[in-house]
């Protein structure tokens, strides 16, 4: 009686020991066996996302020295970060994988049944594939790069990063905004091939339209050989005449064609000059109609007004 009322009591420990064996075993088993390639499968990871790290910064290295090629330059931060992306998430799937062989989870049906998962995914998040979509025509198309001055989705900015996924545009402001690729409809590219920097020029009307168009056409002449702008502007400057009539303000537009994102520093420069010339000419500048204050002389044969009388 004795030995059958210790049995109960022993078989949970006999299987407790038994349990605590076979997990010892399987540790052992993993670190003998697949630890090691688990390692090596880490190291060269590593050294595959090393590689990728150098030529991406070479990329860059490359872009910064395409001086006077803006466009090509783009496209090589384009292409490094592009890179980038994809190598990380290769990167990720890859040991993702090799930890699921080192717990001994089976992933062939998981990847079987990753059809299935695509289609449920993609009917529940059609914007996703939309947006990777979108942001291939944009990379197979050349519509913009990194670095260029864009116009999209109702936002202007530089861009600052693009994915397949979506594209990151950063405005004057330093305000960063996150736009998915399938939002893009529109793309203006404001850093492709050339700009030209237009200045309208409001002039009173009591000026002489020769004079004012022959003093603005030296003035952007002298801007345009400047030592500091010849690189600058690709083009002679045009005066396109009297443009329009407002009361008594005239307008001069004045047109340079310059570089890409070169368009405010020189009519920065243009109107510095434009206003010292002015002076200079005694050529007075528009005025807004609506603005205007009309000042009267007093007229001294008139009688002085008479005072308020104050009661006490």
């Amino acid at each position: 009686m004795h030995l059958l009322a210790m049995a109960p009591q022993d078989q949970p420990i006999g299987a407790f020991k038994i349990i605590e064996r076979n997990w010892r075993n399987d540790i052992i088993s993993v670190i003998q066996n697949k630890l090691p390639k688990f390692l090596v499968i880490l190291l060269i990871v590593f050294v595959l996302h090393r590689l990728v790290l150098f030529f991406v910064k070479r990329l860059r290295r490359r872009a910064d020295h395409q001086i006077y090629s803006f466009h090509r330059a783009a496209q090589l931060r384009t292409t490094a970060a592009i890179i980038r992306a994809t190598s990380y998430s290769i990167f990720g799937f890859i040991v993702f994988l090799q930890v699921l062989n080192l717990l001994n989870v089976p992933y062939q049906p998981l990847l079987a049944s990753a059809g299935i998962l695509g289609i449920a995914i993609g009917l529940g998040a059609q914007s996703i594939f939309k947006d990777m979509l979108n942001g291939v025509l944009i990379l197979v198309e050349d519509q913009y790069n990194v670095g260029e001055v864009v116009s999209i989705a109702g936002l202007k900015g530089t861009v600052e990063d693009l994915s397949l996924r979506r594209t990151t545009v950063r405005d004057a402001d330093g305000t960063l905004y996150i736009i998915p690729n399938s939002q893009i409809a529109t793309v203006s590219n404001l850093s492709r091939d050339y700009a030209v920097a237009t200045l309208n020029v409001s002039v009173d009307a009591s000026a002489n339209p020769d004079r004012v168009i022959a003093l603005l056409a030296d003035v952007a002449e002298q801007v345009r050989n400047d030592s500091d702008f010849r690189d600058i502007a690709v083009a002679d400057p045009v005066v396109l005449g009297v443009d329009k009539i407002e009361g008594r303000s005239v307008t001069y537009p004045v047109q340079i064609r310059v570089r890409t994102n070169k368009r405010d520093v020189v009519l920065r420069e243009l109107r510095r000059r434009i206003i010292l010339a002015f002076e200079k000419d005694g050529i007075p500048l528009g005025n807004d109609p609506a603005n205007m204050l009309i000042l009267r002389t007093p007229n001294p044969t008139a009688p002085p007004a008479q005072q308020p009388i104050i009661g006490s």
